[in-house]
């Protein structure tokens, strides 16, 4: 073979390399967008069973966990007093916290966050075709952004104007949502 016929292939090649790796890239970044969407064309066919291909409800739920159990002692504290001992408040917002904690990190809990019903009301005056009220959908003007390569987050406002903020997690080339930072 001649050098031309090498140099041709070998650019060929290289062009096809360089391609693949554009795509890959693309893939990685639209990744996000793609699970987003992907979340809400599931909530909305009703499928929430299929919800766990976008949400990893396991690192989800550790997310929650600490936020939830912050609260119910906060509201501990403030009923009975810091008399109390942070054991026994810990025990109590343990107890109380994981039945809220599962409920909200399900298919059903995040289905009826993402259907708009958990963070805003449903909008006066616009129905369906059917007569039906029309959920918000809350992430549609989500304010979204990559904070590093593998967190991506979209923030949402709830029905009293707090941010509540989706965090989309990479692992390898997929997305999926795995935190939730709630309102203060």
């Amino acid at each position: 073979m001649s050098k031309n016929v090498m140099s041709k292939r070998r650019k060929w090649a290289l062009a096809v390399l360089i391609a693949l790796l554009l795509a890959v890239l693309a893939y990685v970044v639209a990744g996000p967008y793609l699970a987003i969407n992907g979340i809400r064309n599931l909530v909305a066919a009703g499928e929430y069973g299929e919800l766990w291909r976008f949400v990893d409800f396991d690192k989800l739920r550790e997310n929650v966990r600490p936020q939830i159990q912050e609260r119910i002692a906060r509201g501990i504290v403030g009923r009975v007093g810091p008399s109390e001992t942070a054991r026994t408040v810990g025990d109590v917002t343990a107890l109380i916290a994981q039945p809220a904690i599962d409920a909200m990190v399900s298919p059903a809990g995040i289905a009826t966050l993402l259907q708009g019903s958990a963070l805003a009301h449903r909008i006066a005056g616009k129905v369906d075709a059917d007569g039906e009220a029309r959920a918000v959908d809350p992430l549609k003007d989500a304010k979204t952004g990559y904070v590093s390569p593998s967190l991506f987050t979209a923030t949402v406002r709830n029905a009293e104007g707090q941010p509540v903020v989706f965090e989309f997690r990479r692992d390898g080339l997929s997305w999926k949502l795995a935190g939730l930072r709630l309102p203060e």
